[in-house]
């Protein structure tokens, strides 16, 4: 998994895919926000349709490519839960510090990937990596 928290540090503007209530795919930039107890963390408010449509399909998949035309593909099941701990980390990040301000805002709220899994590849003919 370090190879996968590595690679989403270096390339921090992700896309994070899932179905909207209304059944169509969305797609949004969304950022790593890092790793704890094993497990890989992002944020959001309640008070978005991401956040709506996550709490009816909470089933995702994450893409990015690197400059160097490396790419990830990540899915999981987003589990919110309201960890202390995790929202401190994730406030540590400027970007939504300044969003958020403090890590007990309410409408702050943190998510891990549970069953994360996928591939690092890339346009060198190599096998990709899974995880």
């Amino acid at each position: 998994m370090e190879k996968v928290v590595e690679f989403l540090q270096e390339n921090p503007v992700q896309y994070l895919a899932t179905v909207g209530r209304d059944g169509k795919a969305k797609c949004r930039p969304f950022m790593f926000a890092g790793q704890m107890d094993g497990k890989l963390w992002f944020c959001t408010n309640n008070t978005k349709d991401v956040y709506k449509d996550l709490q009816e399909n909470p089933q995702i998949e994450i893409s990015v490519s690197s400059p160097t035309y490396v790419w990830i593909r990540l899915h999981g099941k987003a589990v919110f839960e309201d960890n202390m701990q995790a929202k401190e980390m994730c406030i540590a990040n400027p970007i939504v510090k300044s969003q958020y301000k403090t890590a007990d805002n309410p409408i702050f709220e943190v998510f891990y990937l549970e069953d994360a899994h996928g591939v690092i590849a890339d346009f060198s003919g190599n096998p990709p990596y899974e995880f």
